[in-house]
């Protein structure tokens, strides 16, 4: 089974299911996906209906250990994005297949 859906792959459903050029697929999901970065960016949060919501929280530094030589080393703070399935989402990913 794989597990990586690539650019790729999303411009190639596009152009099959919607019957667009590969060009104008690649552009469209370019477009999305800079669009959903930029707003998560400038507003710090991002909520897709009936999908989830993106959100951006700042971890303060910290010290760290690598697990194999044991050495200690600071973690600096940053940014990270947290997602948070709608219920809707939750409750797709969670019906029983009949049979």
């Amino acid at each position: 089974m794989r597990i990586n859906l690539t650019k790729k792959d999303l411009v190639n459903l596009v152009y099959m299911q919607l019957g667009f050029s590969k060009q104008i697929s690649e552009n469209l999901i370019e477009d999305f996906l800079s669009i959903i970065v930029e707003n998560i960016k400038s507003e710090k949060k991002l909520k897709l209906s009936k999908f989830g919501t993106f959100s951006i929280r700042q971890k303060k530094s910290r010290i760290g250990r690598n697990p194999k030589t044991k050495e200690k080393k600071v973690i600096s703070d940053r940014k990270v994005v947290l997602f948070k399935p709608s219920k809707e989402f939750k409750e797709f990913i969670n019906v029983k297949e009949n049979g």
